[in-house]
Parts: C-alpha cells; sequence; structure tokens
C-alpha cells in the first residue's frame, strides 16, 4: 500500500510537470538607457566607474559596455579623471587618489556619439562625515534578546562581530560596513552587507556599557566558525553613506531576481541625471578600519 502512495505522488507531480509551459508577459520597453555604477571615498586608492548600456527585460545576451567615454569627477576645484582599464570594457579606474569628508562631489560622463556630440551624465554626492576611529573590534557569540536568523539556524557555530565607536550626534548619518578575512574582502556582494541603524543611537557609545545592560548591541556582520582559521585576521571598514545611497541598496536587493510572477519588476532609484538618460548610483563615502585576530 505505501509503495501505490509513492507511485499516485509521483504521477501526479508527473501530470503537474508536463502541463507547465513558459509565460511571456508583454513588458512596456523604454528607450535604453545608460547603466552608472561609480564610487568617490576618503580612501588612498584607485576608485572605480562602471558603465554599459541597459538592456530589455527578457534580454540573455552579455551586457554591452560603454567604452571610449570621458570619465571624471570634481568639487569645484580640484578634478580626477576615470580611465578605462584595456582589459576590462567599460571599467574607468582613477590615479591614486583621496576625496575629503563634507565635500560636495559632481560626476560627469561624456559619451561620444556617432553624430560627433556627446551624451552628457552628471551626479552630484556629499562625501558625509565619519568618526575618527573604531577603538576596538571584538569575534564574540550573538548578544541580545532580539534574536536573528542565522544565530537561531546555526545554533553556537556563528561568530558575531561588533565594533566599539564613538557615534556622531547627526542621526541621519548611517553606517555601512564591509568585512574582509585576511584582506578578502566577503561582503562586496549587496546581499552580505549589513548597516548599523543608529537613529535613535546617535551620539552613543556604539555597544558600550549602556548598550550592553539594554541588550541593545549591534553586530555588523557574522562568520560560521567553521569558515574561520585560528590567527585569520578580520577587518571591518565602516564606511559613512548617506541615507539615499542605502535606499537604492535596499532597492537592489528587493528587485534582484526580479520575475513578474514572482516578484515585483524593478524600478529601482537612481541619482544620474538627466532623468530618462541614465540609471545607476554615484556614491561617494568615507571610511574608518579596525583589525582583530580570530582565535578559536
Amino acid at each position: 500500500m505505501r509503495n501505490m502512495h509513492k507511485l499516485l505522488v509521483f504521477a501526479v507531480f508527473f501530470v503537474l510537470a508536463a502541463c507547465t509551459e513558459d509565460i511571456i508577459i508583454d513588458v512596456e520597453e523604454g528607450e535604453p538607457m545608460i547603466g552608472v555604477e561609480a564610487s568617490f571615498t576618503d580612501e588612498w586608492k584607485q576608485h572605480e566607474a562602471i558603465l554599459s548600456y541597459s538592456a530589455s527585460f527578457y534580454n540573455k545576451d552579455e551586457i554591452k559596455m560603454v567604452s571610449g567615454a570621458t570619465v571624471y569627477v570634481t568639487d569645484g576645484t580640484d578634478t580626477v579623471y576615470y580611465h578605462e582599464d584595456m582589459e576590462q570594457v567599460g571599467h574607468y579606474f582613477t590615479d591614486f587618489a583621496a576625496g575629503k569628508k563634507n565635500t560636495v562631489y559632481r560626476l560627469c560622463v561624456e559619451i561620444p556619439e556617432s553624430d560627433g556630440t556627446k551624451h552628457c551624465l552628471f551626479s552630484e554626492s556629499l562625501m558625509p562625515d565619519n568618526v575618527e576611529s573604531i577603538d576596538s573590534l571584538v569575534i564574540k557569540y550573538y548578544n541580545g534578546e532580539n534574536d536573528s536568523m542565522p544565530s537561531t539556524f546555526f545554533m553556537d557555530t556563528v561568530e558575531w562581530v561588533y565594533p566599539y565607536f564613538q557615534s556622531l550626534p547627526d542621526p541621519s548619518i548611517i553606517y555601512m560596513p564591509m568585512l574582509s578575512v585576511n584582506d578578502s574582502l566577503v561582503s562586496n556582494a549587496f546581499t552580505q552587507r549589513m548597516v548599523i541603524p543608529v537613529a535613535g543611537y546617535a551620539g552613543y557609545y556604539i555597544n558600550g556599557p549602556e548598550m550592553q545592560v539594554a541588550n541593545k548591541e549591534i553586530p555588523v556582520g557574522y562568520f560560521l566558525r567553521s569558515g574561520l582559521n585560528d590567527g585569520d585576521t578580520i577587518r571591518a571598514d565602516l564606511y559613512s553613506i548617506t541615507s539615499d545611497y542605502l535606499y537604492y541598496v535596499y532597492s537592489l536587493m528587493a528587485s534582484m531576481g526580479s520575475n513578474p510572477m514572482l516578484g515585483a519588476p524593478a524600478n529601482v532609484s537612481t541619482n544620474i541625471q538627466p532623468e530618462g538618460e541614465g540609471v545607476g548610483w554615484f556614491f561617494t563615502a568615507s571610511t574608518v578600519s579596525s583589525r582583530t585576530v580570530f582565535r578559536k
């Protein structure tokens, strides 16, 4: 009888699978736009801008990149140019440079057209202020009454990363940490990023005694203990970002893998101008870093 039940279940699934077919929904397509992903921070490094052409909703071909553009960022006094990488079409890098906190930067992108004109895009961003330093970085168990899915699912196999620092009094400043193990970035993807929600803790010493007593400590990421080795160096880069860039990141995360039957189509926010000609984001950020060594 048990085998008969298994056979019936298999037959039902076979029939359901045989009845499926692709559903194509007519999606209204607009004019192709220029995709811009560019950043400029106060880190002494080569900053990157990525330019590409937008594609149709059902496009499965390789994304077409924008080559031959003139890209630069300026504060009205100093100008830093991005140069195209000859090995990566559409990827542009500056020479080593660093921006300044509390400064407005303007990104300009000029793309030559076949008729001799230039397609010009621009964006502006204020580089937010940041804390002077992170006093320490501690790896320990999750501490707080508001438990989280990772610690619940993995029980005691998770190590959480906690920074200790004096936050700025401005509640609009948002801290976005990027974690590295042995100088290898592990939180580059949008889905791996966390933020420190300090709106209600502006001016607090983050993860200090007041927050510990109230069980309100804030971790900035976690690692599976099985993925860490004794002596690994953990680094946290704490980026100070604007709230509109955070909204952009969240809108991207919500739209990843969009499907008209299973998710919301992506109408992602953008700060690229003129409106309707470009999509993406130019963001500025200031950063501080701290390191610690993991010991089992």
